[in-house]
């Protein structure tokens, strides 16, 4: 049973939405606002996450590769494709009594802690007056360097934004298997992940299965660790069904990533980050510190590399290689390399000044 002022992301893959004609699928896209409507009135708080828009203005600008051959292509038929995506959903939404409003975002306004807050602002006002807002990448002015390059992780950002407790990823797929599916017959749907390790990353395969999307398992792995640092559950459920809401409700199908994070708002921000500027790289008595609670003192960092200025976003990694901490750093690259490795008696005198006792404040820092 839905609680009074739950709140919830849903995102729609492409596949979902459009034909490979390049025609919205709408008598599936009203069943879906079906779903949304019935929670909407229980006061469930949705904003959906939508893609759909560069194979929409493919198809109307007669683009190749479904507008995806240069990024001249995807940019142009974003641009076009996302007024017609628009209106198909606020004209579905209103037939039921309610309001939607557009929001388009890029990596930036995500990453950058001042932009970032803002659209929190945004989501929780649009969210409180009972809006749905209808989400995308601005990809009309994207780049490769400045994009999120799937609504996966785009969704469990916007849920860690506007403070959800939950995602629903809606794609072509019913779940995380042990093994691709289509490959292997013996292959077994997962049905709850608490922990996201490299077991369950090894199990991720290649892109989507319609070629239509930009995601795949390996970014709905992605944004199920985004989401549950931010404290929220994610759910992969195919929604090649009618009302496919409706049936996650009574049981359906699916793979539910478990959030155990408690992680305050900043910290939040710090995991479900997607650029750094930097790495520190560590020895396993420094992981056990600093899971321990510590502080990374300089002298607990074997190497740092990157190039970043203080305070900046970097990960820490183990002698595996694999990140498992980030945070921001308190020193710039030359002073970091000078210091890495010393004592802290000693920092003064390789730095000219009183140091700051921690490379990287525990404040300041989330374990992935």
């Amino acid at each position: 049973m839905v609680t009074a002022l739950s709140r919830t992301i849903v995102k729609v893959g492409s596949s979902l939405l459009v034909t490979p004609a390049g025609d919205v699928r709408r008598e599936w896209l009203s069943s879906l606002v079906a779903d949304i409507s019935k929670r909407h009135a229980s006061g469930e708080q949705i904003a959906i996450v939508s893609s759909g828009a560069i194979a929409l203005g493919a198809r109307r600008l007669g683009l190749p590769k479904g507008g995806r051959a240069s990024l001249d292509d995807a940019q142009a038929a974003a641009a076009t494709g996302q007024i017609a995506l628009s209106q198909c959903w606020a004209e579905l939404l209103e037939s039921h009594g309610i309001k939607a409003a557009q929001i388009l975002v890029t990596l930036d306004d995500l990453e950058d802690r001042r932009r970032y807050l803002n659209a929190s602002a945004t989501l929780e006002r649009l969210l409180g007056l009972g809006v749905i807002p209808i989400i995308n990448e601005n990809d009309s002015v994207a780049t490769t360097e400045i994009r999120f390059g799937d609504n996966d992780r785009l969704a469990a950002r916007i849920a860690q934004a506007s403070g959800a407790q939950s995602v629903v990823l809606l794609s072509d797929v019913d779940g995380l298997y042990t093994a691709d599916p289509t490959q292997d017959p013996s292959a077994k749907r997962i049905e709850t992940v608490k922990r996201i390790d490299a077991r369950i990353l090894a199990m991720a395969g290649g892109g989507t299965s319609s070629g239509m999307g930009s995601g795949g398992m390996a970014s709905k792995l992605q944004a199920a660790r985004i989401a549950n640092a931010a404290g929220a559950d994610l759910v992969i459920v195919s929604g090649q069904h009618d009302h496919p809401l409706e049936r996650l409700a009574a049981g359906g199908c699916g793979t539910r990533f478990i959030a155990v994070s408690t992680s305050k708002a900043r910290k939040a921000w710090l995991a479900g980050r997607l650029t750094v500027r930097g790495e520190v790289h560590v020895d396993a008595g420094a992981i056990k510190a600093l899971r321990g609670g510590a502080s990374l003192l300089p002298a607990g960092a074997k190497r740092v590399e990157g190039r970043f200025d203080r305070g900046d976003v970097v990960n820490i990694l183990g002698p595996d290689g694999e990140a498992f901490a980030r945070g921001l750093i308190e020193y710039d690259l030359a002073e970091a390399q000078a210091i890495c490795g010393k004592r802290s008696d000693a920092l003064e005198a390789i730095l000219g000044y009183a140091p700051r006792p921690a490379l990287i404040h525990r404040d300041h820092m989330v374990l992935l």
